[in-house]
């Protein structure tokens, strides 16, 4: 079991990285597996967390680095039009793919208040990942 949740916490911490992978698929296998809900979606949670951080303090480096932080509040993507029209809330859509990766990365460079940010991104990761859960539960 210690194994299972070893590999969902990294399976969840690089889906929070732009690559391509879906953390719900591990999420649903332990569920149904374990027939546990608490636990494993603490541990999705905290390393989809750990990997949106990643994301955020990567793009928040090269922003500053690069001295485009304000060119990133200003540019006309979707993201950052998301960002503009709903202000931090819209983190809480950090989970939904590609538009997710793009918005905490925007956030990043933004220079976004990392508490503000960790407040938005926890609540959006941990409700979707126990969305996830009880409907894999209940089937």
């Amino acid at each position: 079991m210690l194994i299972a949740l070893l590999t969902l916490f990294l399976w969840s911490f690089l889906a929070a990285t732009v690559l391509p992978l879906s953390s719900e698929a591990p999420l649903i296998v332990y569920v149904r597996s374990y027939h546990q809900i608490t636990i494993p979606v603490l541990v999705a949670t905290v390393g989809n967390y750990f990997g949106a951080c990643t994301t955020y303090w990567l793009a928040r480096r090269t922003a500053q680095a690069l001295g485009r932080g304000q060119e990133a509040a200003n540019s006309t993507t979707r993201s950052a039009r998301l960002m503009r029209r709903f202000g931090q809330p819209i983190l809480l859509l950090s989970w939904v793919p590609v538009l997710g990766d793009a918005l905490v990365a925007l956030a990043g460079a933004m220079r976004m208040p990392f508490g503000v940010f960790s407040l938005w991104i926890a609540i959006g990761k941990g409700l979707r990942y126990l969305a996830v859960a009880w409907a894999a539960s209940a089937v």
